[in-house]
């Protein structure tokens, strides 16, 4: 070794390697990082796919597998979730009929779900940014304003077909 070379040598702290020659193809950098990207949307995605699979193998239809509705049963009045294990059943099954019918509202949450778990996904593998779902305060209520609207119909007569 040179003077030189002993002068950068000694500077160097002991706990850090010496930089290697040897570069890194770019398609094996990449391939972690993908991975670390995709694994909290997959778990998520796991996670609804191992529910709507427990829903769908575990009939709601038959009683005693799943609690009563607290609200159904101290006040009589349909909540905006009633029927919506009834619901993940028929669409867990494919009956997407059936599964409009025992809550209406919760098909359109399927959807929605589906919809930002495919945008994460996609942004996900390319590595773009995590899809934020920013509501302000008017989106929140509107949201309100929709669910009480829905419950309000599906316990008056003529929105008898709202009804689980």
């Amino acid at each position: 070794m040179t003077g030189e070379n002993q002068l950068v040598d000694a500077s160097r702290s002991p706990d850090v390697p010496p930089p290697s020659s040897s570069r890194v193809s770019p398609g094996s950098a990449e391939l972690p990082s993908r991975a670390r990207r995709m694994a909290a949307p997959a778990l998520y995605l796991a996670g609804a796919a191992a529910a709507f699979a427990y829903v769908g193998a575990v009939d709601p239809n038959e009683p005693g597998h799943y609690p009563v509705c607290p609200m159904l049963r101290l006040t009589g009045i349909l909540c905006p979730g009633c029927g919506g294990l009834r619901s993940a059943h028929a669409f867990a099954h494919g009956d997407l009929i059936t599964a409009a019918g025992a809550n209406a509202l919760a098909v359109v949450g399927y959807f929605a779900f589906a919809a930002f778990m495919a945008l994460w996904l996609v942004r996900a593998y390319r590595g773009g940014p995590v899809p934020r779902l920013a509501l302000r305060r008017p989106h929140w209520w509107g949201l309100g304003v929709l669910a009480l609207a829905f419950v309000v119909v599906r316990n008056l007569s003529f929105g008898a077909a709202l009804a689980p």
